[in-house]
């Protein structure tokens, strides 16, 4: 199985982990997945802190979190350092508004799906 699983992983696994299950609806790599869980469990990580508690390199951290940033599991925010400088923050979507995100994209999938299958053979 490949990095990024897809709906065949999904459909084929017996006991899927929730991660698993956001990978592939959400079409993010596993390790994409296991960070949005980490950011759940330490919310206001830096990309620093994050690095250390996944054993990451802090460059696939940050490719990690623009991701879950464009899907919308993710907030970033900036804090503003004491001797000068500012560092991002990040927070995990509460674990609710992930779910009905989650919902909302396989709903929408497997409506596409059952369009296809109300379609087929109607082209002739």
């Amino acid at each position: 199985m490949s990095d990024t699983p897809d709906m065949e992983d999904l459909i084929d696994s017996q006991d899927p982990s929730f991660g698993h299950v956001m990978a592939c609806v959400f079409g993010i790599q596993e390790h994409e997945s296991r960070t949005y869980l980490r950011l759940l469990e330490n919310p206001g990580s830096t990309v620093e802190e994050l690095a250390d508690v996944l054993d990451r390199d802090r460059s696939n951290v940050n490719r990690s979190l623009t991701t879950l940033l464009e899907k919308g599991l993710a907030a970033r925010e900036r804090r503003l350092l004491d001797p000068g400088g500012y560092v991002y923050q990040y927070t995990a979507t509460p674990l609710p508004e992930a779910k009905e995100l989650l919902h909302e994209s396989l709903d929408e999938w497997a409506e596409t799906v059952h369009g296809v299958i109300e379609e087929f053979g109607d082209e002739e």
